[in-house]
């Protein structure tokens, strides 16, 4: 049996695994430790043959100059689309090391076989979470929705627009932070007044040494708040992706 490709097919089928190859690079659920690069351009192919069709009336000159600065462009607006949807994400593991450091957790760290690195234990149980959470709760069809979605918006032979790129991970940049105070807010406003309360403990009783007792404490109220907030959880990633999905818009016009 004879398969026939067209030159423009395999173009087109190059580009869009590019895309989409630097997007898993960088992108939550994929871009971990756990998937491998083999798995990663798997699904850059697969990907690439489910969208070659609809793409390739929109694919550049057949000619050298043009399809190398569109490799370029894909490589470099998947990077930017990926590092968008991690910023966001980024918030959730953020707010478990807010935990680790509030609750007394952050002199112990452990190995992240996710991301290959050094992190405090409720950081890295988040940063697990949340990459069961996005499967659990079908977030990751939004995510890899809005990314096909790119694919409408900025063509293979169009060139991307990057006059709100810069201002876009700004805000993305507050936005996670802003998301990682509203996941551990509760629990830091607790344990600051538990702190108070220890502290006037140990001025009007000093021999019950309040210093001692604060380790026991703050590290009970800490699982303790930590078990209630993961019933919120799943919310947060879902709204998480939605939002992902949006700046994603914004950079698009």
């Amino acid at each position: 049996m004879d398969f026939a490709f067209e030159t423009s097919t395999v173009v087109t089928l190059v580009l869009i695994s590019t895309r989409v190859m630097a997007w898993a690079l960088v992108a939550p659920p994929i871009a971990t430790a756990g998937v491998s690069a083999t798995v990663k351009g798997v699904l850059a192919v697969a990907m690439g043959f489910a969208l070659v069709g609809v793409t390739r009336p929109e694919a550049p000159a057949m000619e050298l100059l043009p399809i190398l600065g569109s490799l370029v462009t894909q490589f470099l607006i998947g990077i930017t689309l990926g590092f968008l949807t991690r910023l966001l994400f980024a918030a959730i593991e953020t707010a478990g090391g807010l935990f680790d450091l509030f609750g007394g957790f952050a002199l112990s760290q452990a190995y992240d076989p996710l991301t290959t690195t050094m992190t405090t234990i409720l950081g890295k149980l988040y940063a697990v979470l949340a990459t069961t959470l996005i499967f659990a709760t079908n977030a990751h069809l939004l995510i890899f929705g809005g990314f096909i979605r790119s694919f409408t918006a900025v063509p293979l032979s169009a060139p991307m627009v990057w006059d709100q790129v810069g201002s876009t991970l700004a805000y993305a940049t507050s936005e996670m932070f802003l998301a990682a105070l509203q996941i551990a807010g509760p629990l830091i406003v607790v344990l600051f007044v538990a702190d108070i309360g220890l502290g006037v403990l140990n001025r009007i009783a000093p021999q019950l040494n309040a210093f001692t007792m604060s380790f026991p404490v703050k590290i009970g109220l800490t699982l303790i708040l930590v078990g209630i907030g993961l019933v919120a959880l799943p919310g947060a990633v879902t709204s998480l992706a939605e939002r992902s999905n949006s700046l994603i818009s914004v950079v698009f016009g």
